[in-house]
């Protein structure tokens, strides 16, 4: 072993590492990530990019917990996103990492370990030969002649330059649009976010008997005294684990840095107010519980594209099929707009629509699609599409349509041959 050190100091001039790729992916969530994965799946060299110190986005650092989106509702549900949501389940459920729910509504959702997703999508990242950068922040983009030609990056590290053919803008605030000098849009009033924590040390067989409508009620009633603002959510027990996921929390979350800065201690604050309300009013269960984790602050919509479309919630009740379609959906409206409350609107049994390519291309590039919560929509129609299963489907088709769309504009590719590409997840019934 080896003692000797040596002493350095910061180069006057500093020098910027380059790197070059056919599809940089900004944003490594499970939008991020699905793209990330398909492109390398189709042999192009990959970039991903993201500000946090590891992979995964808010479905690992902000504990979401749960993957929603992936089947229609009825009598006789069936799955219509595919890609990496086949592997990623089958895979975890093998090690019993997931758990699989269904409603009484037939709706199916699926209850995740973070920690084993996190090295999951890690493995298949490194897997994939897939050159992902983390802790990097986007300082600037240089962009013209409609079409980005590198981002500029900044890292504890130093610079970091990234050239590529095409961009998925997966960020969530449409980060790269954004400092691209394209139209964005934010909402007029807030749409609140939730910071989700896990629960242990309650008592797991009387929490079987526990039912979510008490909660409720009792958080109506009651709540206010406790410093909380939000009267439903969920408590989700994870079978098998002794832990418990909940999200029962609201806060607005604005695009500034202080603020931002603030919000985390908010969030907490609100989490552990949750908790001394359910060791007061439901202490047979929770006499004895204690917060094992608290996620970073779960953001559902602050900033996003303006499209050479916006999906409106008129197009999700008709359920029409546009010629450019790229994703299939099936999930409610699911708007937090309100601090008490989520306002829901669901729609008819086994009822899909989708999201046109169009919707995830802003108006003013030819090599960006984004994927995600920074799709255009309207506020409703982005409430319903930004969860997990879509953000998924979204991913693979932003990777289609820039491998489709080499070097030429990507509203100009063919949309037989996108279609085609796509048809598990827009025609696949079993």
């Amino acid at each position: 072993m080896s003692a000797a050190t040596r002493t350095v100091r910061r180069p006057a001039t500093r020098e910027t590492t380059s790197i070059k790729a056919d599809i940089c992916v900004l944003g490594a969530g499970i939008s991020g990530v699905s793209a990330a994965l398909e492109a390398a799946k189709l042999g192009r060299t990959v970039v991903l990019v993201d500000g946090a110190p590891a992979l995964g986005g808010q479905a690992i650092g902000s504990i979401i917990g749960t993957i929603i989106g992936l089947y229609t509702h009825g009598p006789q549900p069936y799955q219509i996103t595919h890609g990496i949501a086949d592997d990623l389940i089958a895979d975890l459920t093998e090690e019993g990492s997931i758990h699989r729910r269904e409603s009484m509504t037939r709706t199916i959702t699926f209850q995740y370990d973070e920690v084993r997703l996190g090295r999951w999508i890690e493995r298949k990242v490194a897997a994939a030969g897939i050159h992902a950068i983390v802790g990097a922040i986007v300082t600037g983009v240089a962009f013209r002649d409609r079409r980005v030609r590198a981002i500029e990056l900044a890292t504890r590290f130093g610079s970091l330059r990234v050239e590529a053919t095409g961009f998925v803008d997966a960020s969530g605030d449409a980060a790269l649009s954004y400092e691209a000098g394209l139209e964005v849009r934010e909402p007029d009033s807030p749409v609140y976010g939730s910071l989700n924590f896990l629960i242990e040390g309650y008592d797991p067989d009387a929490a079987k008997d526990m039912v979510i409508k008490d909660v409720h009620e009792r958080l109506a009633q009651r709540g206010g005294a406790y410093g909380l603002v939000r009267h439903d959510g969920f408590l989700m027990h994870f079978p098998g684990h002794d832990i418990m996921l909940a999200n029962v929390t609201h806060f607005a979350t604005p695009l500034d840095p202080l603020q931002s800065a603030r919000m985390v201690v908010e969030g907490r604050d609100q989490a552990d107010n949750v908790l001394r309300f359910l060791r007061t009013e439901f202490p047979s269960i929770f006499a004895n519980a204690r917060i094992r984790t608290y996620g970073n602050p779960g953001i559902r919509q602050t900033r996003w594209i303006v499209g050479r479309r916006q999906l409106t919630i008129d197009d999700i009740r008709k359920g029409d099929r546009p010629l450019d379609a790229a994703a299939r959906c099936a999930w409610w409206v699911e708007l937090h707009n309100a601090a008490d409350l989520v306002h829901w609107e669901r729609f008819e049994p086994d009822h899909v629509y989708y999201i046109p390519l169009a919707c995830m291309t802003p108006s003013g590039a030819d090599n960006i699609v984004t994927a995600g919560r920074c799709v255009d929509g309207d506020v409703e129609a982005l409430s319903a599409v930004r969860v997990m299963g879509p953000c998924i489907a979204m991913g693979a088709a932003a990777a289609h349509a820039l491998d489709l769309a080499g070097s030429n504009p990507v509203h100009q590719i063919d949309l037989t041959k996108f279609r085609e590409r796509l048809r598990d997840n827009l025609d696949r019934r079993d």
